[in-house]
């Protein structure tokens, strides 16, 4: 055993890094890379069996291997290869290579493990008798052996089947929707063996799945036609089923179109499905389409989002006369309506076809079928679908009711509104944004169209979260024997507006919205009665957040914590004015971050009920602790006996209704918020706690018999198990944690295992595969920055967004505002005088209304700073600008700090006055290293954005490369940080309406030491200004490109020795220069630029002041101005051409008619017209001047005031009547020809 005896070194070190990737789900990431990397896998996957092949005839002449083994182990790795064919990574489990692949693995392993069994029982006679034998093989080369030649290239197919999604048997054919689910187990789990799946495929309900399927048709593919250089666009066309159709759907076509001229644009028809043309088309799937979620653009291309595969979970309220029935997505597809670059048509698939032939026209599978052998991209909507059919997106089955809603509001609205699809909660409705120019379409059709495009179920409204159904034989009073048929269901909405994974989305956002939002309702039907119960947690309503690698101690930091408070109310006005009195309850612990969060949680809602008092409370209740101390029963004991809790369940209630009537009997009147620090594990054991009690205090009314019915609290805790691990595979992407204890009411040692294998897989996953999955929840939800709605082809509403685009003054307003922006570079050194002659340089200086500092050198530059900074230095230099800045006795407001941010050396305050507060949103900092080649944070930058109003700044604060001659690194640290540095959303520097940078340059002057001395003392600064490295990079194009700078009129502030006014006088000798700059981009008016003499570093202070006008939009006004313009767009006389009526409808420019701006050569004033030097004014201004802007017109009753209270009635009496409000009718419109 000789080369096995040296490979066993190497396998020693890769069975570490299998263990490793093991624990930490590395194996799930190696699995998503061959989905991703399919050609290079292959490649690696063939030549590695050819690679086994020579190293089993290698050992056979080496380490003398049996014959016969070594030649069925080869034949073995023959047949594995034979999976990789043109289809790969997708596997067909019923085909005969997988099926003699699992047979021959099997029968490979016992062979081997048979004849080293053997060697290993020689051995030991052999040592017995004569002593230790030095060929026998040892553990690590059996070891060695096993995982080479035995395991690698099964395992390697293995995971090629898990990247294979399309493998299971809810995604290779049509998942069966009729049968209902009794068990929360059988309605969730969609897993199931490979034996059943092979088996599923033969199955009959498989092989009939395409006689009733919903058809998508597109026309064939063009892409290679000579006459189409480019994709050309397709139409696709969604039917409702035409073969044994259902009476209640009707056969209708929902049609889109590409338009060429708009790449945001469609055209979208509803027809009869007779009336479309399906010559020339092919059948793109024989799926069942089972809605369409919308469209959306990505990459500057169309494509319609369909649901293929989906099943149902159950009816959460039997007793009702219509069906309250739930779907469970497994599958969403994207087709793309502008390019056939993502088709994968074969020449024998694109064939002509009719309707009446529709059923049998050729299908092109988008993801199983044949692919296209020269396709390396990967496509461009892949994100989205791995999201979307990850099992935890729900929507409604036919016919259409509101899932979005909970029973107690939906039970309140009128009968005509409640099987409106249009009608929803917005907070729980995740494709909002990609459906929303589909609902808009479906508003301007007639009521019969309306109803008919209902009724075909074409459009799909989908909620995020869980949705379990169990039912249940419960004991009945002995009056006929029967028991009653009961029905537990349990109903999670996940909220989108601060949607995310879990070290990403954190907090509240400025309108109030918190990460990991879920409303959770708890239903208990039977046929006499619903009752419902309704909880909420997310994350605790501040701004924090978690940056850098998270471990197992999470560092968190409060990143606005003078400024929280407008936003946490704004979370609670908007809990209160929804559920009605909210109770929080605050599972976070006393470790020293989760501490930090509690104090400031308790701070801001004691300043909270100064404004609601009784309607907010608060119990904190370290759940870590009391587990600690008493084990997880003790939770269940105390939280029943907490006397706040149980009196505010007891005010609370619960929403009751009459089964047979619907009316509602009961209402439950509040709410209890609960929250840990993700709102996974704890809150979902203490919800599931409140949730029963609940039920109990129901059933303590009305089925006393029913407390103590095992079956109930069983499927109770399944559903609440099974409900922690769906929102905890959403948010932290691994099962949740304490669910064995919530499943059996037990702590057992399996599942503490689990626990511990969850908490290290979602370290991995949370900190090195979540930021891909927010990006792609950040595109479906359309919060990216650079992202185009898709709109539906209108050219009465396109009209009116131009017009309000363009009249934007008519609806806003502005409001000045003064901004502060300083740099320093402290080279390291604490504060140790004034900064008021930097800060308020002037006695008459105006306070601003921002302060941007910047600051470099915070900390030296040391080893041990750039590895870990100190953040102590940081809070000095905070503590010393905030008591300069408030401690001002001329002060005419409180500045509190806004955001901070810090990378190493370089770090970036913003601190704002107290009451503009409430209206700077969507506060985030970021950074970017630069120092050696991107990896050492020495050098970089820091940024922070903010919207005020409706006007958004960027202020960067940076430290470029140092060195007189490396100008080109400086050049490309600037790059660096421009194209690197990103906030949230897709946002970048120049994403802003308002650029403002403060740096350390480090730009030098190219004049020798003497010269830049000697005129930098006699004040000369032209000619230093004309060799200044900066200046000269912004004029050539290589930084700064599009920036301004106020004039240089100060003194070079680099490079003095500390504490006087001499430049460098070291052994060095450094070049004074204008290091410190301040360079900006916007709607700024730069009114100061100067530098301040503080002799703490060896640099000096620059400072700025700007002005700008901040805009303010009315959206009340330009609502009322939107719905003015489509009125009268819409009143149209019969015969006008929709054309005409859009060209007279052409509103006046509010600009001016002004002379051209003035210029070097030429004055605006040059071309009026003058009399002997005087300006002539035409006589229609000058009437207009000598007017009295105050008088009223001659007809107008205002003209004059009245002399008497007489004369004032008499007035009155002649002023017209008032003229009676008519409603306006909607009218229908032919956007493509005359109005009718």
């Amino acid at each position: 055993m000789l080369l096995l005896h040296y490979l066993s070194y190497v396998a020693a070190v890769a069975a570490f890094v299998f263990v490793t990737l093991s624990l930490a789900s590395g194996l799930l990431y190696i699995s998503e890379l061959i989905e991703e990397h399919s050609r290079p896998a292959k490649l690696i996957g063939q030549r590695a069996i050819y690679t086994i092949v020579t190293l089993h005839m290698l050992l056979y002449v080496t380490d003398s291997l049996p014959l016969l083994q070594t030649i069925f182990s080869i034949i073995c790795h023959i047949v594995y290869l034979q999976n990789f064919s043109s289809h790969w990574p997708l596997i067909s489990l019923s085909s005969a290579s997988f099926i003699a692949s699992c047979a021959l693995a099997i029968a490979n392993h016992f062979l081997w493990f048979l004849h080293f069994s053997h060697l290993a029982r020689d051995a030991r006679q052999s040592y017995r008798r004569r002593g230790p034998d030095p060929n026998a093989p040892g553990f690590t080369d059996i070891a060695t052996f096993f995982g080479i030649c035995v395991w690698l290239v099964p395992l390697f197919l293995f995971l090629s089947l898990s990247a294979n999604d399309n493998a299971l048997p809810t995604s290779s054919g049509i998942v069966d929707s009729s049968s209902p689910t009794s068990s929360p187990a059988s309605a969730q789990r969609s897993k199931s063996s490979l034996f059943k799946s092979m088996f599923a495929v033969f199955s009959k309900d498989k092989l009939m799945a395409c006689d009733k399927s919903t058809g998508l048709i597109t026309p064939p593919s063009s892409a290679s036609a000579p006459i189409y250089p480019l994709p050309s666009p397709s139409a696709l066309s969604l039917h409702s089923p035409f073969l044994s159709a259902p009476p209640q759907r009707p056969h209708r076509a929902l049609t889109f179109r590409a338009v060429e001229a708009d790449a945001s644009q469609v055209v979208v028809e509803f027809l009869p499905g007779d009336q479309v043309n399906l010559t020339g088309t092919v059948r793109l799937t024989h799926r069942t389409v089972q809605g369409c979620l919308g469209l959306i653009s990505v990459e500057n291309d169309i494509f319609i989002a369909l649901i293929t595969a989906a099943n149902e979970v159950g009816n959460t309220r039997p007793s009702q006369s219509l069906p309250e029935k739930v779907a469970r997505i497994h599958e969403v597809r994207f087709y793309c309506l502008t390019s056939s670059s993502w088709d994968d048509f074969s020449s024998s698939q694109d064939s002509l076809v009719n309707l009446e032939s529709m059923d049998t026209m050729p299908s092109r599978d988008a993801y199983l079928q044949t692919l296209n052998s020269n396709g390396v991209f990967e496509h461009p909507c892949m994100p989205l679908t791995k999201i979307l059919s990850s099992g935890s997106f729900y929507y409604a089955l036919d016919p259409p009711w509101d899932l979005s809603t909970r029973l107690a509001v939906r039970l309140s609205r009128d009968n005509c509104i409640q099987d409106d699809i249009g009608v929803f909660d917005e907070r729980f409705i995740w494709n909002d944004y990609i459906v929303r120019s589909l609902l808009d379409f479906r508003e301007k059709l007639d009521p019969h169209e309306r109803h008919d495009l209902d009724r075909c179920q074409f459009i799909v409204l989908a909620i995020q979260g869980y949705v379990g159904v169990s039912t249940m034989a419960l004991p009945a009073p002995p009056v006929n024997g029967a028991p009653v048929i009961a029905t537990l269901s349990l109903i999670s909405r996940l909220g989108w507006k601060r949607a995310g994974t879990r070290f990403n989305t954190r907090g509240v956002d400025d309108y109030g919205n918190t990460a990991n939002f879920v409303e959770t309702e708890t239903i208990l039907s039977t046929d006499q009665h619903s009752v419902s119960y309704t909880q909420v947690r997310g994350s605790v309503p501040l701004f924090w957040e978690q940056q850098g690698i998270q471990t197992f101690g999470q560092r968190i930091q409060i990143t606005r914590p003078q400024a929280s408070q407008p936003a946490f109310e704004r979370h609670f006005a908007h809990l209160i004015e929804e559920y009605g009195a909210t109770h929080a309850i605050n599972l976070l612990g006393t470790k020293e971050n989760e501490a930090t969060l509690t104090a400031a949680y308790a701070k801001h809602l004691y300043q909270a009920r100064g404004i609601w008092s009784d309607q907010l409370n608060i119990t904190h209740y370290d759940f870590h602790n009391a587990v600690r101390i008493a084990g997880h029963d003790s939770i269940v004991r105390e939280l029943g006996h907490l006397e706040d809790i149980v009196d505010h369940m007891d005010r609370f209630g619960f929403t009751l209704a009459d089964a047979s009537t619907g009316e509602r009997i009961t209402e439950q009147h509040g709410v209890f918020r609960t929250n840990c620090l993700d709102c996974l594990d704890r809150t979902n054991f203490v919800q599931d706690i409140i949730s029963r009690k609940a039920i109990e205090q129901f059933l303590g009314l009305v089925h006393r018999e029913w407390l103590q019915a095992n079956i109930l609290w069983t499927h109770h805790r399944e559903l609440w198990a099974e409900n922690g691990d769906a929102l905890s595979r959403i948010y932290a992407g691994t099962g949740a944690l304490n669910t064995s204890f919530t499943r059996t009411g037990k702590r057992t040692l399996a599942g503490v295992l689990s626990d511990a294998t969850k908490s290290v897989s979602r370290a991995y996953i949370n900190n090195f595969q979540d930021k891909n999955k927010q990006i792609a929840i950040d595109m479906f939800l359309g919060n990216m920055s650079n992202q185009t709605q898709v709109n539906i082809f209108d050219p009465i509403h396109d009209m009116v967004r131009k017009t309000l685009n363009e009249r934007v003054s008519e609806y806003s307003s502005t409001r000045p505002c003064s901004i502060f922006v300083g740099t320093w570079n402290v080279n390291g050194r604490p504060p140790s005088e004034s900064l008021t002659p930097w800060l308020f340089p002037r006695d008459n200086f105006i306070e601003p209304d921002i302060f941007v500092l910047g600051f470099q050198e915070i900390v030296l530059l040391t080893a041990q700073q750039i590895v870990q900074a100190d953040p102590e230095k940081k809070r000095v230099w905070e503590h010393k600008i905030m008591e300069t800045v408030n401690g001002r006795s001329k002060t005419s407001g409180d500045y509190v700090l806004l955001r901070s941010e810090q990378l190493v050396g370089t770090a970036l305050f913003v601190i704002v006055k107290s009451e503009l507060t409430s209206v700077i949103r969507n506060v985030e900092g970021a950074t970017r290293k630069t120092g050696l080649r991107g990896i050492s944070g020495n050098k970089g930058g820091v940024g922070v954005r903010l919207d005020y109003q409706d006007t958004s700044f960027c202020f960067v604060t940076a430290h470029l490369a140092a060195g007189h001659a490396n100008v080109e690194e400086r050049d490309a640290d600037f790059w660096t940080i421009t194209n690197g540095l990103h906030f949230l959303k897709g946002k970048t520097i120049a994403s802003h309406d308002n650029i403002i940078w403060l740096a350390d340059t480090n730009y030098r002057i190219n004049l020798s030491n003497e010269n830049v001395r000697s005129l930098a003392t006699e004040g000369e600064y032209d000619p230093l200004v004309g060799s200044d490295q900066l200046r000269l990079a912004i004029e050539t194009g290589e930084a700064f490109v599009g920036y301004d700078e106020g004039p240089l009129l100060f003194p070079p502030t680099y490079k003095y020795d500390v504490g006087t006014d001499n430049y460098d006088s070291s052994e060095k000798m450094r070049i004074p220069a204008w290091t410190d700059r301040i360079l900006f981009q916007g709607s700024l008016d730069l009114s100061v630029y100067s530098r301040a003499e503080l002799r703490g570093s060896d640099h000096r202070p620059v400072f700025a002041l700007f002005r700008t006008e901040v805009r303010i939009i009315d959206t009340v006004k330009r609502s009322a101005i939107s719905r003015l313009l489509l009125e009268t767009t819409l009143t149209a006389a019969p015969g006008e051409m929709l054309e005409e009526k859009i060209a007279a409808l052409a509103l006046p420019s509010d600009k001016d008619d002004l002379p051209a701006p003035s210029s070097d050569d030429l004055h605006w004033w040059d071309n009026l017209e003058t009399d002997k030097g005087c300006l002539v004014i035409s006589p229609p201004l000058l009437e207009a001047a000598l007017r009295n802007p105050f008088d009223s017109p001659g007809d107008s009753p205002l003209s004059s005031c009245p002399s008497s209270d007489e004369e004032l009635y008499s007035h009155a009496a002649d002023l017209p009547i008032p003229i009676t409000p008519e409603p306006v009718t909607r009218r229908s419109v032919n956007v493509s020809g005359p109005v009718k």
